[in-house]
């Protein structure tokens, strides 16, 4: 049987040891930059070298996660890295962004590339188009589920294209790649390694009506709604392996990089069994395995939307839960003692972590002394609990003894046969192993004729097979011994030390490129920097679009002043796949009509499945619009296979940060949205080095959200008591200790979560223009027409404002803002709009990342 590769973290060298020595394939790790973990310990250049020749002396695969967003001033140290990594050996990188995935294929094409799941790669023609880009792997979205899997199969095989799937471990609440909320609470970005984890925290859901611009009024807290309602449980596919392993995937991941030593050791050695357990036909499901993952750490277990589970979420709380043992029976206040009777057979030992639970009760206790009794496990507790409550064993000293027996354990070492030959009284070693690597050394002095003990045979032998230390066993030796010949033991020891090294440097030289291929790339890397130079700024005003998803707010954005509208038509819920397409039809038909000559843009959602492309492809040559807008590289590519003339215009989904990123969707795309994590320094680093490259005609042009509740968060659960598909007269959010953020669910029942406050960069006007930005976006969906007629408005005037200060002028990146008689003026009037703004705005306006970047 063909077994998936099992795959595991390795936040650290000693976690990387538990996965080897537990039975990992291959493992995952960091290094100290560009990896989406930046809080685990991960590894500098020596520790990666060590990290990655420990593991291919034991047969194990290495992928270094290269898998953040990349600014345009870090392309030069990713170049150097990149090339690090290829000289190491390491056998692929993880990588989310694609003009790095681009570079990676520029300067060191022979290092594998893995798309990571922060790619939000969740469709057929997402992972083809992945291929064609040239990965060998993709991380698919933890949202795919193993039926679509199944119908992938064939067509990414012939596509020479793996499929890795998570199987254990925490999940993000949103889809991975697509998440900001971290970014927009406290300049922590996911995509930039540093999240905050704050779907981990209490929120209240509110909701209440909303008024002409679609802000809440008389807000109210829903009853009965549990506090963690981003938290998700965790994963755990084992008791289902099999039908994973039978499946086409390629891996199977362990999620853990921030998770212990111990950890991994317990989780990598059980999925390790269940598999060889498959392999050979025994495997059979383990209550006590499945119980022992849960100790080492749970949130209550999910099967995921791998396996279709509808349990996702754990609502209650985000800590790890431990495994149920019993429930007080009665407490003694005199002794300080509970009575717990057991539902478990786990019997608590000295050292072992326990919660007690109750409404209103969640206090640990560590073990000194349990005594059965009745019936009951007895238990000094220090404080009182109710009768009734429950109790959770949350750390295990048996479990953590396993743990330590698995680190100590080494991985089965390599065989080697030696062969020992004698030529003119030197003996002459040879080491070969079963991939056919060999290795030979020479004794440093010619053995002499034994005056009264020669050495024998067996002496010799056992010698050569003293290997302590190394990845190496002994498991033949030949020799053609002519006997009677006398060396010092030492001389021996020192062959075999030899030999041994000898076969390590084959082993290693294996897994890394030569040195003519490590030189051609360093030659690359040197031919590469950033464009640089003279570069004017636009001489025309930025293009004024809005995104609208519904026909009230296109309207109000056509009066306003739009110059082209991105449509993302609303639906109410209840539609099957006909009749969606429909809906869909007659929408764009009115808004066609509304639009009269403003360009009308339709614009995907951001999450397209499988089934959505399928219904909404046909609809492509008879829709009346002037283009498509995606925000993932799936929908770009099914369009272009379908309609290869349609123009496309790429969203804020696809993380656009920098000019390389560019270069690789030139070719599909004629506009790309600029990442809103993005500072205006940064925004112009990315925008002047586009401008400099060769072939301007054929770039696409570049566009910025300027106005808007910035969309932090999309998720497949849908949120209780929110309907599906929205209605402009309500408002849903979620509250935590200081914000309220806005929520809904689309037509598939999806939700959709908004930043708090609205970004508003109408202020910025002359810096955008400085820039150089060919268009800017406001978003207004979700608001009322009267909200985006006049938000359009204000934007409009802005840019003639700044357009009448700069009409004559040529921008370059190296000159100061101009400053004219008309400058005051020009700041006064962009206040005067900005709190206008501010007045119709939902939650109150802010600059977001644009003045002060993010946090990193």
């Amino acid at each position: 049987m063909r077994l998936p590769e099992l795959l595991a973290p390795a936040g650290s060298l000693e976690a990387l040891h538990a996965a080897i020595a537990a039975g990992a394939d291959a493992v995952y790790l960091g290094g100290r930059r560009f990896g989406a973990r930046r809080f685990a310990a991960n590894f500098d250049h020596a520790d990666l070298a060590q990290a990655i020749d420990y593991a291919h002396l034991r047969g194990v695969r290495v992928y270094v996660t290269v898998n953040t967003l990349i600014r345009e001033d870090e392309l030069p140290d990713l170049g150097e890295y990149l090339l690090q990594l290829y000289e190491l050996g390491a056998d692929a990188i993880l990588l989310q962004d694609l003009g790095a995935a681009a570079l990676a294929g520029h300067l060191v094409a022979g290092l594998e590339r893995h798309a990571s799941t922060q790619m939000t790669i969740h469709n057929l023609p997402g992972a083809l188009c992945a291929a064609q880009l040239g990965f060998k792997r993709v991380v698919l979205a933890r949202e795919v589920n193993l039926e679509e899997i199944r119908a992938w199969g064939p067509e990414a095989e012939r596509a020479g294209l793996g499929l890795e799937v998570f199987v254990h471990g925490a999940l993000c609440y949103s889809y991975s790649g697509q998440c900001l909320l971290s970014s927009a609470i406290g300049g922590r970005s996911g995509n930039r390694g540093m999240c905050a984890q704050p779907c981990r925290k209490p929120y209240l859901l509110l909701h209440g009506p909303a008024d002409e611009y679609g802000r809440p009024s008389s807000l109210q807290a829903v009853s009965g709604q549990e506090s963690f309602i981003l938290s998700t449980r965790d994963l755990s596919v084992y008791r289902h392996l099999d039908r994973i392993v039978s499946s086409p995937v390629h891996s199977l991941k362990i999620e853990g990089r921030m998770k212990s030593p111990q950890y991994v050791a317990i989780v990598t050695s059980i999925y390790r069994r269940a598999l060889d357990a498959i392999a050979s036909g025994t495997w059979s499901f383990s209550p006590e395995e499945e119980r022992d993952l849960a100790l080492a750490f749970n949130r209550d277990f999910t099967e995921g939307h791998l396996l279709g589970g509808r349990d996702v979420m754990g609502r209650e709380m985000p800590d790890n839960r431990g495994v149920l043992m019993g429930r007080v029976a009665w407490y003694d206040p005199r002794r300080s003692e509970a009575g717990v009777r057991l539902c478990s057979p786990l019997l608590p030992q000295r050292g072992d972590g326990l919660v007690f639970r109750s409404p209103g009760l969640e206090r640990g206790l560590t073990v000194q002394r349990a005594v059965e009794r009745d019936g009951l496990l007895c238990l000094r507790t220090g404080y009182e609990v109710p009768s009734g409550a429950e109790v959770y064993l949350t750390s295990s000293t048996a479990l953590a003894r396993r743990a330590e027996e698995i680190l100590a354990q080494e991985r089965p070492p390599i065989p080697v046969d030696i062969t020992l030959t004698w030529e003119d009284g030197y003996v002459l070693a040879q080491g070969r192993l079963d991939n056919g690597l060999m290795a030979a050394a020479r004794g440093e002095s010619r053995m002499q004729k034994a005056l009264n003990r020669p050495l024998t045979p067996e002496q010799i032998e056992t010698q050569m097979r003293r290997t302590g230390g190394t990845p190496f066993v002994i498991r033949r030796v030949n020799m053609d011994y002519p006997g009677g010949l006398f060396s010092p033991l030492g001389a021996l020891n020192q062959l075999r030390r030899d030999l041994l090294a000898g076969l390590e440097r084959a082993v290693l030289e294996g897994r890394r490129p030569a040195p003519e291929q490590i030189q051609e790339a360093r030659d690359r890397l040197q031919r590469f920097s950033p464009p640089t130079g003279r570069v004017e700024g636009r001489r025309r005003p930025p293009l004024l679009s809005v995104c609208a998803d519904s026909l009230e707010a296109l309207k109000g954005a056509v009066e306003g002043g739009a110059s082209r509208i991105y449509f993302d038509p609303l639906l109410r819920a209840g539609h099957d796949a006909i009749e969606r397409a429909e809906r869909i039809r007659a929408l764009l038909q009115e808004g066609r009509q509304l639009c009269g000559r403003t360009e009308l843009i339709w614009k995907w959602p951001q999450i397209t499945r499988d089934d959505f492309i399928d219904t909404v492809l046909p609809l492509l040559p008879s829709v009346p619009v002037d283009g498509i807008m995606v925000e993932n590289l799936g929908p770009a590519w099914a369009v272009r296979q379908r309609v290869p003339e349609m123009m496309l215009y790429g969203g804020l989904g696809l993380n656009v940060c920098n000019h390389l990123t560019v270069q690789a969707l030139a070719s599909q795309f004629s506009s790309l949205t600029l990442s809103s994590e993005l500072s205006c320094l940064q925004l112009m680093d990315a925008v002047f080095a586009t401008r400099a490259l060769p072939g301007q005609g054929g770039l696409p042009a570049l566009e910025l959200v300027v106005q808007g509740n910035l969309e932090v968060m999309v998720a497949e659960d849908s949120i209780p008591h929110i309907p599906q598909g929205g209605d402009l007269g309500e408002f849903w959010g979620l509250r935590d200790s200081r914000h309220i953020f806005p929520a809904r669910l689309d037509d598939q029942g999806r939700t959709h979560i908004f930043n708090s406050m609205e970004t508003c960069l109408i202020d910025q006007m002359p810096e955008i223009f400085r820039i150089g930005l060919d268009g800017i976006i406001l978003d207004a969906r979700g608001r009322t027409g009267r909200y985006a007629q006049e938000v359009t408005a204000a934007y409009r005037r802005a840019v003639e404002l700044t357009a009448g200060r700069y009409a004559d002028n040529s921008i370059r990146r190296d000159s100061p803002q101009r400053d004219s008689p008309e400058s005051g003026s020009l700041e006064a009037g962009l206040q005067e709009l900005k709190e206008r703004i501010r007045l119709l705005s939902l939650g109150g306006i802010t600059h977001g990342h644009f003045l002060r970047g993010l946090k990193d």
